[in-house]
């Protein structure tokens, strides 16, 4: 029986559906978004290191003979323009898995949607804490240390080393200052209550926060926890030293302890400053002869040979490439969504080239967070110098 032009039309059309959702065999879609416009395209640097990286991982025989399409899109950090991107990713692209998108409120904006497909949106670029909500969002697994995590780690040094502190707080008036100082009260326990003897909260829109750190300086603490971010930490470094406020012990989150922000506030007022972080700074004479840092210059130099080294954000994309590479071996050849998600929550202590001695990646069904450890780190003027033992958020 001969079928008519109409029905072979629609039967073709149904196969090809089909071999589209199922993917191309020899092929594993990967998709993300970044700003490589707008006010934080700097970090687009990130994506430019993992697509190299994929180049190297498919150079050297794919996963599981399988190649690597990375698709990475520009949402200039407009939440809008993420939701464009992604649906296009989604729906055109037809990527198994979104990666490594930076930003809480960009993510934000796709969040509910990409879990309705179920599409894995995983290590999200961003320590807020909802990104490891595995309950309510099992599509979503964040990529960072949580905010809460690093707080709760400040929290353990001061009641190891000084647990007759005097607390100021100074913190970002959003999400992101709200989950620093949520875990470091969940650090500091019950001794919260006494301990912090004053706490400080500055928009984004302010032009400065003098007043804020003269209330702080007044309230006798000897130790200060600057939730800070940008051009809050050049000012919080400076303001606290022009009113020649010296406490015993200053933190700073991670995510303000770039050099390029300590700069303008003289790097001299900057000494002593604390903050953490997991992984090896490349920049570092302390890793000039590691084999893992040598092994990353090595892959610089091959695959992108003008690069500006002292950039840690090329060291930032080649790190979570890595991780991203570990989901995908541990897949086999099973490349569904289902699978990856599962293989995702069931990283067990596993190594990376760049995270500090003895720091791993263990993640569960329950527990989404991928990094609890963090090591406690002090700056002497021109780097951040690893102290003490590595801590964990537990």
């Amino acid at each position: 029986m001969k079928l008519s032009r109409p029905v072979l039309t629609i039967a073709f059309a149904l196969l090809g559906s089909a071999a589209a959702l199922a993917g191309d065999k020899d092929e594993i879609r990967i998709g993300q978004t970044l700003p490589y416009s707008g006010p934080a395209s700097g970090f687009g640097i990130i994506g430019r290191a993992q697509e190299a990286y994929f180049e190297k991982i498919n150079a050297e025989g794919g996963i599981n003979g399988r190649k690597i399409k990375f698709i990475s899109l520009d949402d200039a950090y407009s939440p809008p323009k993420t939701v464009e991107q992604t649906r296009k990713l989604v729906e055109q692209e037809e990527v198994l898995l979104t990666f490594g998108s930076l930003g809480t409120a960009t993510n934000n904006a796709v969040h509910r949607y990409l879990n309705s497909k179920k599409v894995p949106q995983l290590f999200v670029l961003s320590g807020a804490t909802k990104w490891a909500d595995p309950k309510n969002f099992r599509w979503t697994m964040p990529g960072m240390a949580s905010y809460q995590s690093e707080g709760i780690v400040y929290a353990k040094h001061i009641l190891q080393t000084k647990p007759d502190a005097k607390i100021a707080i100074l913190s970002q008036n959003d999400d992101f200052g709200r989950d620093y100082v949520a875990g470091f009260k969940l650090g500091l326990g019950d001794k919260a209550a006494t301990m912090i003897v004053s706490e400080a909260t500055y928009e984004t829109s302010a032009p400065t926060i003098s007043s804020q750190l003269a209330t702080l300086k007044a309230s006798g603490a000897n130790v200060m926890f600057g939730v800070v971010l940008g051009k809050f930490t050049s000012q919080m470094i400076k303001g606290v030293a022009e009113i020649n406020w010296k406490p015993d012990l200053f933190f700073v989150p991670t995510s303000a302890s770039s050099i390029s922000f300590l700069e303008p506030a003289g790097l001299d007022n900057a000494v002593g400053l604390i903050s953490s972080s997991n992984q090896k700074d490349t920049l570092d004479a302390q890793w000039a002869n590691d084999p893992a840092v040598k092994e990353y210059f090595a892959f610089m130099k091959r695959y992108l040979p003008n690069a500006d080294l002292s950039n840690s954000n090329y060291a930032a994309g080649y790190h979570y490439a890595n991780l991203m590479v570990k989901v995908l071996e541990a897949c086999k050849d099973d490349f569904s969504r289902e699978n990856i998600m599962k293989q995702a929550a069931s990283l067990r202590e596993v190594p990376l080239p760049l995270l500090l001695p003895g720091i791993t990646v263990t993640t569960a069904a329950d527990d989404y967070l991928p990094f609890q450890q963090l090591r406690l780190r002090r700056f002497d003027g021109k780097s951040w110098v690893g102290f003490g033992e590595i801590l964990d958020d537990r």
